[in-house]
């Protein structure tokens, strides 16, 4: 029987209950604040969680888990259909976008119909806290990109 290796001590001191000192955990209402400062129209969809609207596509900010595992993750829905015969060189574009960028990290779900549609994701641990300015150019930047993807997929595959 292999003896188990143990896990290395890098310098990292063990976390400690509760947020480090200068940082939160976010909440729904601290993204709400966000999205009204970037003057950013939302909603609260049926399983409460924010939703903002575009026209091609819906963002969600959603938290999920508790305790130091809470992750708050910013998915997009891209709402455009694209068939199975589309779907390899939707890949291949999917696949060099996922490559050259940090996020959103874009995937494909094929529809009990066949239609293919994309969603993109990033997704942060906070339930050990976080600094306000880290969660919020988070949140800004990760919405950001969301609308890049789409401007560059659309250029790309000729949609726009």
């Amino acid at each position: 029987m292999a003896a188990e290796t143990p896990t290395p001590n890098l310098g990292v001191q063990p976390p400690q209950p509760g947020p480090p000192p200068g940082s939160v955990v976010p909440d729904q209402d601290l993204v709400q604040q966000i999205l009204d400062q970037a003057e950013l129209k939302y909603v609260v969809d049926d399983e409460g969680d924010l939703a903002a609207p575009w026209e091609q596509f819906r963002t969600y900010f959603m938290f999920r888990g508790e305790g130091d595992e809470l992750v708050f993750a910013v998915r997009t829905f891209y709402d455009r259909p694209h068939t199975m015969e589309e779907k390899p060189r939707l890949l291949e574009s999917i696949d060099d976008w996922n490559r050259r960028t940090l996020w959103p990290k874009v995937y494909s779900h094929t529809h009990d119909d066949g239609t293919v549609r994309l969603i993109g994701e990033a997704q942060m641990l906070i339930g050990t806290g976080v600094t306000l300015e880290h969660f919020t150019c988070s949140t800004i930047s990760w919405v950001r990109a969301a609308i890049e993807f789409d401007k560059w997929l659309a250029e790309l595959l000729g949609l726009a």
